[in-house]
């Protein structure tokens, strides 16, 4: 295992001891942009004086997204929804604004915001080091487990060590990306959407994917006769908004909604609903 899996690794123990102090989950990770913002947003509540918020569209507040991970972001009808949908879209209500969700592969999802076409990222975006050299991020919001999913029987993966002599699958510039790169595995395919690498991995094209445990579950609902997630989980990381690195107003502004939705219990309502819409 390369530096940067085992740095991102401490950051989660520190995440999780931090958890137990009742610190916030931005101080326990070290991130010192992300820890103040957190500490901004916290700082405010819903009714109080509401931050500016300069939006890259005046009257809009423009979200990029890959729409192919439920329950974070899927398309009912001809219509983004989803866990990320709901929370972008109570922090434009807060704000009076008009939301716009922008549907692209996942890599030019995050890449948005550094360009100046969206005020911020929402993918299950998850915080590592890599990510945090180009990106600021907001406080966070869920914790997800990396999974492997394969066909039903396969029993060749007993141990994590297997998957070197493994075809894998993986979403282009996710964490599971990032860690197969990590661990210098050299038979990965990497896509766009992981719903296409769920049918190569039907067809026999690949022996196994690594991604999130909820859109796993999502696949495995419209897979459930082919194919099984393993008892074994990989890695844990955490999801934050993404904005355009020093755009610490965005962040802040961001945070004030976000600590609401967590305090009040609406971001587990929404993946609630999400998970039973999209199983």
């Amino acid at each position: 295992m390369k530096k940067g899996i085992s740095l991102i690794l401490a950051a989660l123990m520190l995440l999780t001891l931090a958890a137990c102090n009742g610190t916030t989950p931005s101080q326990a990770a070290g991130n010192s942009s992300a820890s103040s913002q957190a500490d901004a947003g916290s700082s405010g509540a819903l009714g109080e004086e509401k931050p500016t918020l300069k939006t890259v569209t005046p009257g809009k507040l423009t979200m990029s997204t890959d729409a192919g991970f439920a329950p974070y972001e899927y398309v009912e009808g001809e219509k983004v929804v989803g866990i990320d949908a709901d929370i972008a879209q109570a922090i434009a209500d807060y704000y009076g604004l008009e939301l716009v969700i922008q549907d692209m592969d996942f890599t030019n999802a995050l890449l948005a915001p550094q360009n100046g076409t969206a005020d911020f990222a929402a993918a299950g975006v998850s915080i590592t080091e890599e990510r945090l050299e180009t990106m600021d991020f907001t406080m966070e919001y869920a914790e997800s487990e990396q999974v492997i999913l394969v066909r039903k029987g396969f029993a060749d993966i007993q141990e994590e060590k297997d998957l070197a002599n493994m075809k894998i699958g993986v979403q282009q510039s996710t964490t599971a990306d990032l860690y197969c790169q990590d661990m210098e595995y050299t038979n990965v395919n990497a896509y766009k959407k992981n719903l296409v690498a769920a049918e190569d991995l039907n067809n026999g094209q690949i022996d196994c994917m690594i991604l999130d445990n909820m859109p796993a579950k999502a696949i495995l609902q419209q897979n459930e006769a082919e194919l099984e997630i393993l008892d074994m989980v990989l890695f844990t990381d955490v999801y934050a908004l993404a904005v355009k690195k020093g755009n610490s107003e965005m962040a802040e502004a961001l945070n004030v909604v976000l600590k609401k939705l967590i305090d009040e219990g609406k971001i587990q309502e929404f993946t609630k609903t999400h998970m039973d819409a999209s199983m």
